[in-house]
């Protein structure tokens, strides 16, 4: 419906007061200025705010609510929009009615008329206080950050995503002598690199850029003095929610002590390898010289029945007689054997050790002349034993008694003639072995008993050794105890513990059924469980065996029957258990793989003995 001329006052006078009530309601400081910048309206929100009426504010009254701190900057902001004809703006402190100053945002825009001269200024002010403490708070958040970055013993830099220089700490830029300017203007880091480290140190750098990757290195850098000094550099890039680079973070951390320890260190080293070598060349033929003449090294002790041994063994050791050695279990036969092959001309030869009782009497020849491939089942290819292996050298058949009658016949053949078969095999096999045997039985005894061949028995018989037991050697037993408790307080990383004089006399009288090997275990299971400082040990772990040396002597010397029936007895007592520590075998003196050989060679049921 068309507006008649009666209607359009009204329509005017509702347009004004819609306007007026917008402007009055609008949440921001709201004002117009006449063009030469005197103030001729606010709207309800500044009268409110301000706590001052409209008259007082009019013309250039409103400069008396500024905070004195920002006037005269304001006011010359404003002269020069004025003369400009530009849009103003600024930020300034307001006092509000409680007295208190708060920031805001003023913002002027000119209108102009046709002709284009300003007519009037519309402005608005917005209360930025809030956005002024939060900016305070970084600002001085950044400070502290700044001040903690430079005060780190490290150059720390960051990096704009194309390499360039945005940011180097105060280490970093005292240890060059540049300014931030300076770093930032060209990358002159590079000029200070050692020569020998630039290029390499530029490309790795390059690949990293492109490859948006990290990297570490180190390298050489001149300082402001001139001098050089290491420093590790790694690089990292910091990536935006979308993985883009926005910066890269860097650091040179100072490593020139550690790098001259490191050479200082490497040239120790190579001081100590060439001395070593030296010292290697100069001793090799001293220690030759000492191989030959002490090879009794590992056997210890000066009593007169063990000097007459290896008085014995130095006689025999550099000729190729064949030595038997006896000696009950545990005594060192083993030791003598290598003494033995130490001491002769087969020394820098094998010295090979054949355990007899530890091996089944079905595979024994076997594992001794070697097979040929199919000689039996499980024969997949030709096996050579321990005489081929041993060629050249020797061999040590330890508890020679075990074997059984028709390998005793091999191993005669062996010793008339030094040739033998395989198993399966139709050639024979040449050795050059020396023999050394060894038993704790009496093989003349079982020789003459028909045990044993005698034949083999004086093949074997030609010179003999017998080892003494330990307490027939009573005056070794402290040299024994302290070598040993050396050796294991060495391998279990201790300090060497005293010795107490009461241990000495407490193991000098006990008998030693088990001889050196048992006197060995002893020790190691005092040293396991005892963390004091001196030796000492538990008299209970002796008392059991006291009354045991006489049937350890004298079982290899009684008839088969008689050994049945000592073996019986003893497997009655431990419930059919051959080893442990309540076992049979311990219960007789003797290594359960030896009793074990005798209960299988008799033919014994040990699972019998089981209920019993």
């Amino acid at each position: 419906m068309p507006i008649t001329n009666d209607d359009l006052p009204n329509k005017l006078s509702a347009l004004e007061t819609l306007i007026h009530v917008v402007v009055d309601t609008t949440p921001a400081m709201l004002h117009s200025m006449r063009p030469d910048g005197s103030l001729d309206y606010v709207n309800e929100q500044v009268v409110q705010y301000l706590g001052m009426p409209v008259t007082a504010l009019e013309g250039w009254g409103w400069t008396k609510t500024l905070h004195p701190g920002d006037i005269e900057d304001i006011m010359a902001k404003w002269g020069s929009a004025l003369k400009s004809g530009e849009p103003f703006a600024a930020e300034a402190r307001v006092r509000r009615a409680d007295g208190e100053y708060r920031w805001f945002l003023f913002r002027n825009h000119p209108l102009r008329a046709a002709d284009g001269t300003i007519v009037k200024w519309y402005g608005a002010g917005l209360e930025i206080e809030d956005l002024k403490r939060a900016e305070a708070k970084v600002t001085e958040s950044e400070l502290k950050l700044r001040q903690l970055l430079d005060a780190v013993p490290t150059h720390i830099f960051v990096l704009y995503p194309d390499g360039r220089t945005m940011y180097t700490n105060r280490q970093g830029l005292e240890y060059l002598g540049l300014s931030l300017e300076e770093v930032q203007s060209e990358d002159v880091v590079e000029t200070r690199f050692h020569p020998d480290d630039a290029l390499h140190l530029r490309q790795v750098r390059q690949r990293s850029l492109a490859a948006g990757l990290s990297f570490e290195m180190e390298a050489r850098i001149r300082g402001q003095s001139g001098d050089y000094r290491w420093f590790l550099i790694s690089l990292s890039p910091w990536r935006d929610a979308t993985g883009v680079i926005v910066h890269w973070y860097g650091t040179r951390i100072d490593i020139e002590e550690r790098k001259q320890a490191e050479q200082t260190l490497r040239r120790a080293y190579e001081e100590i390898d060439t001395l070593r070598e030296q010292l290697h060349r100069e001793n090799r033929v001293l220690r030759e010289e000492i191989s030959r003449s002490s090879p009794f090294k590992q056997i210890i002790g000066e009593s007169p029945v063990l000097r007459a041994v290896l008085a014995r063994v130095s006689k025999v050791a550099p000729t190729d007689t064949t030595v038997l050695i006896t000696g009950e279990t545990g005594t060192g036969k083993e030791l003598i054997a290598r003494a033995t092959h130490e001491g002769s001309p087969r020394a820098n030869k094998p010295f090979v050790c054949v355990n007899c009782a530890a091996i089944p009497p079905s595979l024994i020849a076997a594992e001794l002349f070697g097979y040929e491939k199919g000689a039996f089942t499980g024969a997949a290819q030709r096996h050579p034993g321990r005489f081929e292996l041993a060629h050249g050298g020797t061999i040590f058949l330890d508890e020679v008694g075990e074997l059984p009658l028709e390998t005793q016949a091999t191993l005669l053949r062996v010793l008339q003639e030094s040739r033998f078969e395989r198993i399966g095999g139709t050639q024979s096999v040449v050795v050059d072995v020396r023999v050394i045997a060894a038993t704790n039985r009496d093989l003349h005894a079982e020789a003459q008993a028909g045990s044993f061949r005698q034949d083999l028995f004086y093949r074997l018989n030609v010179f003999p050794i017998r080892m003494p037991p330990l307490r027939e050697r009573v005056e070794d037993i402290p040299a024994l105890i302290a070598y040993f408790v050396e050796a294991f307080a060495r391998r279990m990383g201790r300090r060497v513990p005293t010795i107490e004089e009461h241990t000495l006399r407490l193991l000098a009288a006990y008998p030693w059924p088990g001889n050196v090997r048992e006197l060995q275990n002893v020790i190691e299971r005092s040293m396991i469980v005892s963390e004091m400082e001196t030796f000492s040990v538990d008299e209970s772990w002796l008392a059991h065996e006291a009354a045991q040396p006489t049937s350890v002597r004298t079982l290899s010397r009684k008839p088969s029957d008689r050994v049945r029936a000592v073996i019986e007895e003893a497997l009655t007592k431990s419930s059919g258990r051959v080893s442990g520590p309540d076992g049979a075998a311990a219960q007789l003196g003797l290594p359960a793989s030896t009793l074990e050989s005798k209960i299988r060679s008799l033919k014994i049921d040990k699972y019998r003995f089981k209920s019993q």
